[in-house]
């Protein structure tokens, strides 16, 4: 294994390794918050950057959930009186608390997550823009006028506050998903329960507690309004299965949704799901290479392959593979592969030791099906046996075979080629996932094929732009294994909300839709 320096003196105020617990002692004070009423013996964080352990919380139970929900629950009778600008305000104000705060917060996150900073500060920044989105959101929720077939009545559609969200993040934006689907559901009028992934409840302790303190200064914020269940996949259980929360938001894999969306729909409830992505992108000969060059590596890489967006097949056109391959294979050995709080860094460490194991165990795999990997060994880091740096991995492969249709949620990168573009979308299609895509090209009749009905089956279709990094407007989510579900964007708010459907009859009669015929005598 090859050795990489960690050292993080090179930047003012930054923690050396093994300092980091104290360091999450500082950020939170920086930040005017405690951790200590959250301490405990229950759950063990640790740092992937060095393996270091961060803190011990307290885990919640499912008596201490039943409380949380019948909080929750009383926070939204008075909340959904609220008008909608009203609830907005509360959103502008604490977005701008996190933009006061955006370094600190990144700090905390790249510690406890291991992305580089500056996808660290990425993300912070998606929460302040959620939060903008969705301040303009509070003041046009608005629905329909129908026309109606029967003189002299008015039929109008409503949308109106549903209840309790539950919303059970992952590891990999453990600030930006819960922002997404809370600042949404808060300014439809909704009270919020957020379950972190175990691997990163510190950042959203602070993200929480934050929004917290911003409600306890809020003359119109009840007690209770937005509430944060530290614990493991029982506590998620809880939350899929509890009468009284009526929005479950899930992200994750797809054995998770399968199980949650499954026990939300049982009682009756409303499951949002953005579940796995195995994310393609077809490279064409008319291709801008250096721009596809640029677009894949970020994709293939970033957050050290741990999003749900992340590029993991690259379908190449058969004259062009054998110099992109060779060009993109040594772009990628020149990444800068350490910690992730230094700026000079590519790539950060994987999660944890799960993570790295699965991502071996997927390369076995692929060796076994045929492939030839470039890369993939453990970069060990001296005193730190506990991280899992990696060189990312580029896989030849013959055909797309089983191991390619499976997700791995690290920086493996599958290469295929296509002879004709009808190939290229059958090879993009023929996975079970179907969230992000996108094609290279300067032939305006494949761009538009990929985006049309006969293209890519997935919910984000990109032209010239790799598959992450998608912005705050557009619906996120997809389809097939992914869920179906839209989690932010657009029109998601419809999510968080309940339809109404009313109509008004201002006339002296009483006609009767389709022209039915119903008359009797009244004394």
């Amino acid at each position: 294994m090859n050795a990489i320096d960690t050292s993080l003196s090179s930047s003012p105020g930054q923690p050396a390794p093994g300092a980091f617990a104290d360091a999450i002692v500082d950020l939170f004070g920086e930040l005017g918050l405690s951790l200590s009423d959250d301490l405990g013996s229950d759950l063990a964080v640790f740092s992937p950057i060095d393996g270091s352990a961060l803190a011990t919380l307290k885990m919640h139970r499912a008596t201490d959930m039943d409380a949380m929900v019948a909080n929750a629950e009383v926070a939204f009778v008075a909340w959904k009186q609220v008008p909608a600008p009203h609830r907005g305000e509360l959103i502008r104000r604490y977005g701008q608390l996190v933009r006061e705060h955006k370094e600190v917060l990144s700090r905390l996150l790249t510690i406890e997550n291991g992305k580089i900073l500056t996808e660290a500060r990425g993300e912070v920044q998606e929460v302040i823009d959620i939060c903008e989105y969705a301040v303009g959101l509070s003041r046009q929720l608005f629905g329909l006028t129908i026309a109606s077939e029967r003189a002299e009545h008015r039929l109008t559609e409503y949308w109106h506050p549903l209840g309790v969200l539950g919303l059970i993040s992952a590891f990999n934006f453990p600030a930006a998903v819960w922002a997404w689907g809370t600042t949404v559901a808060l300014v439809c009028g909704d009270s919020a329960i957020w379950k972190p992934s175990e691997k990163t409840p510190l950042t959203a302790l602070a993200f929480a507690k934050l929004l917290q303190k911003v409600a306890a200064d809020y003359e119109f914020a009840p007690d209770h309004l937005v509430q944060v269940a530290i614990g493991d996949a029982e506590c998620g259980g809880i939350i899929a299965d509890h009468p009284g929360i009526s929005i479950v938001s899930a992200t994750g894999s797809v054995r998770m949704g399968q199980d949650v969306g499954v026990r939300v729909q049982r009682r009756f409830g409303r499951p949002v799901l953005e579940l796995g992505g195995n994310n393609a992108a077809i490279v064409a000969p008319s291709a801008d290479i250096g721009l596809a060059l640029r677009g894949t590596i970020f994709a293939a890489t970033g957050t050290c392959g741990q999003r749900c967006t992340t590029l993991r097949r690259l379908i190449v056109h058969e004259s062009i593979r054998a110099d992109f391959v060779k060009r993109l294979i040594a772009a990628v050995g020149s990444l800068n592969i350490g910690s992730p709080l230094d700026d000079m860094t590519h790539v950060g460490p994987l999660i944890d030791k799960a993570a790295f194991d699965a991502m071996q165990r997927a390369l076995d795999r692929a060796r076994g099906e045929g492939g030839t990997v470039h890369g993939g060994e453990r970069i060990e880091v001296a005193g730190s046996p506990e991280a899992y740096y990696v060189r990312p991995a580029i896989v030849e492969m013959p055909a797309q075979s089983e191991i390619v249709r499976e997700e791995t949620f690290a920086p493996i990168l599958y290469v295929l080629s296509y002879a004709d573009f009808a190939e290229a979308i059958a090879l993009q299609n023929g996975v079970p996932q179907g969230l992000s895509s996108c094609i290279f090209t300067s032939d305006v009749r494949e761009a538009e094929t990929f985006q049309s009905a006969q293209g890519s089956d997935c919910g984000i279709v990109n032209v010239n732009i790799g598959t992450s990094g998608a912005e705050i407007g557009g619906a996120f989510g997809g389809e097939k294994m992914t869920g179906g579900g839209r989690v932010s964007g657009s029109d998601s708010w419809k999510n968080y909300m309940r339809r109404v459907t009313a109509t008004v009859n201002y006339s002296t009669e009483l006609p009767l839709a389709q022209g039915v015929k119903f008359d009797f005598d009244i004394d």
